[in-house]
């Protein structure tokens, strides 16, 4: 009977067990789901580095590197965009996306044409990652030039006044193999040049000159030097002269708005003694009636501001030329004069013509015959 009772309690506790077991099953299952959900991290991004030191390059190489990186998140990992820093920095087929665990790879190719010395290039790297800044990727090294001119371009500010003007440019070979520079050969008769080695194969300097007369304005040139290579052949050295006037108006001219003025207006206009000798202005007049002018020297005999006061409801008579005039010291400019313009006023739109519809004609009457007159009776 004993061993009957055991049996019953026995078989009841495996049920007991079994409803427990069974019960707990959904809440184990959304307590992992709970949990799961909890340490999701979404996709990251991890690169095997971010930088890349390219060393020293000559000018005009091509710089190529790529960016590898793992996705360390467990979502898909989407790369939305790479954008180079500058126009001579450019990327590859990136691969756009990449699985949890998996590896993808960015290609960069960096023009090094037109730079000199310490660079440093960047790329900019978006993707799908929630509340993450961008990735910045960064190519950086020296660039050198074979045959280097410093400066770059020998530009010769030439005084109204002036005799001659000058300036050296060094030269400097930046490979292992020895440089004969031979010349120098100029294509402006208005320059010359004096090539002086300091060290054999290594430094040189040039000497450009420029002697007057010479144009206003701007004054190009070049000058060649050939060199014992095959590559280069010819080196070539951009040289310039700028021939500064002696008296300089900055700006060239007043413009005003259309008039007639709805307020007063006051207008400023510097002007730059360029000569060695000191400068005087005196008696600012405005060719237009009703404008004040004044002259007031900022720098002795170097510098002035003339102020102009425009009243209101000034208005330049069509046909009339306007424009500031001031004596100065100078024997070659013994006037300064300023133009004056006023921008015209705006043409008014003409209405729109509305058509008006006229009534349509009616069409004339037709005339119908009269009718046949009764046959007249035969007499008897």
């Amino acid at each position: 009977m004993s061993t009957a009772k055991n049996n019953l309690a026995w078989v009841a506790g495996l049920m007991l067990l079994g409803v427990a077991v069974v019960g707990a099953r959904p809440g184990s299952a959304s307590s992992a789901a709970a949990m799961t959900s909890t340490n999701a991290v979404g996709p990251k991004i991890q690169f095997a580095t971010p930088f890349y030191d390219f060393g020293r390059v000559k000018a005009g190489e091509l710089v190529k590197h790529t960016f590898m990186f793992t996705n360390t998140g467990d979502r898909l990992l989407v790369l939305t965009s790479v954008q180079p820093g500058c126009h001579c920095t450019t990327a590859g087929d990136w691969t756009k996306q990449v699985e949890p665990g998996q590896t993808g790879k960015i290609p960069i190719q960096f023009d090094t044409v037109g730079n000199n010395g310490p660079v440093i290039r960047q790329v900019i790297v978006s993707c799908n990652i929630t509340n993450h800044p961008p990735s910045y990727l960064q190519l950086r090294g020296t660039v050198y030039r074979p045959i280097d001119f410093n400066p770059p371009m020998a530009m010769l500010n030439f005084p109204p006044d002036g005799e001659a003007a000058s300036m050296v440019v060094t030269i400097t070979n930046n490979t292992d193999q020895p440089l004969t520079l031979f010349g120098p050969e100029i294509n402006n008769r208005l320059f010359s040049a004096q090539l002086t080695t300091n060290i054999p194969g290594r430094a040189y300097q040039l000497k450009v000159s420029v002697v007057p007369p010479l144009p206003m304005g701007y004054v190009p040139g070049q000058i060649n030097l050939r060199t014992g290579w095959t590559n280069p052949a010819v080196v070539t050295l951009p040289v310039g002269a700028n021939v500064q006037p002696a008296v300089m108006v900055m700006p060239t001219y007043v413009t005003l708005a259309a008039g007639p003025l709805a307020r007063a207006v006051t207008n400023s206009v510097t002007i730059q003694n360029n000569s060695t000798n000191a400068l005087k202005l005196s008696e600012p007049v405005v060719s237009v009636p009703g404008v004040a002018a004044q002259i007031k020297e900022t720098r002795p005999g170097k510098s002035f501001v003339a102020m102009l006061e425009f009243p209101q409801g000034f208005l330049i008579p069509q046909g009339l030329h306007a424009e500031l005039s001031v004596k100065s010291s100078n024997p070659k400019f013994p006037v300064v004069k300023v133009p004056i313009m006023q921008l015209p006023r705006p043409v008014m739109p003409r209405p729109a013509v509305v058509p008006v519809a006229l009534p349509k004609p009616r069409p004339p009457a037709v005339a119908h015959p009269p009718p046949p007159l009764p046959p007249v009776p035969a007499s008897q």
